[in-house]
């Protein structure tokens, strides 16, 4: 690993397994002391960036400058309309949730694979993203969409209410959503309950955000 130093800009390396992953260590650098915190990610951070860099490139490697309508599914949908993304890869939950986003009339986009999602949220912005956290992958904490998701800017980020299907965390863990960078954590053996859920965390979502606007407004 090759560090450069702040102060004098000096550059040299440290052995990697010199530093444990995931973990941050202070060194001083040879030609001027100062004191230098290091930090090396760990395989599993790398795995992740590795995906969704991988899946990314490809994304944008595969768009087109012209028109593709399978792309850009709701470009002729009136101002007020609603549109979610459902990252469901089990064809019964989707049949459970998509009657409740019909009755709340969302227009839904159904993707099956996380270079697909990628690159419909380049077109648009969902106002609702159903994301199981097993989607296109086998490690939860390698989720692409989830990554895309937590990189986004904060302006884009806070106009989408992100709901993570999960089979690890209970329904409506604020501390585990807050961990995961999303709004509300929805456990699968709840699912039948879905339209209650949703309603309630949408409910308490759009009191806090009211707060928040009004907070800057003043």
């Amino acid at each position: 690993m090759e560090v450069t130093c702040q102060n004098c800009q000096g550059k040299f390396k440290i052995a990697d397994d010199k530093i444990p992953g995931g973990k941050t260590v202070a060194v001083k650098c040879p030609r001027c002391q100062t004191r230098i915190s290091v930090a090396r990610p760990d395989k599993k951070e790398q795995k992740a960036e590795a995906v969704f860099d991988d899946l990314f490139d490809f994304a944008e490697d595969e768009s087109d400058t012209g028109y593709d309508a399978a792309e850009k599914p709701f470009d002729f949908i009136e101002e007020e309309g609603k549109t979610a993304l459902l990252c469901e890869p089990d064809a019964l939950i989707r049949q459970k949730l998509k009657p409740t986003l019909n009755v709340m009339e969302y227009h839904i986009s159904e993707v099956h694979n996380s270079r697909e999602a990628l690159k419909k949220m380049r077109y648009h912005t969902y106002d609702l993203i159903l994301l199981d956290e097993t989607f296109d992958t086998t490690d939860p904490d390698s989720n692409a969409v989830l990554i895309y998701l937590e990189r986004m800017g904060m302006e884009t980020r806070r106009n989408i209410f992100v709901t993570l299907l999960t089979t690890r965390f209970r329904t409506m863990d604020n501390m585990a959503a807050f961990q995961k960078s999303v709004n509300m954590i929805l456990n699968l053996r709840n699912i039948d309950d879905f339209d209650k859920i949703i309603q309630r965390g949408m409910a308490d979502y759009g009191l806090f955000y009211k707060v928040f606007k009004e907070s800057l407004r003043d």
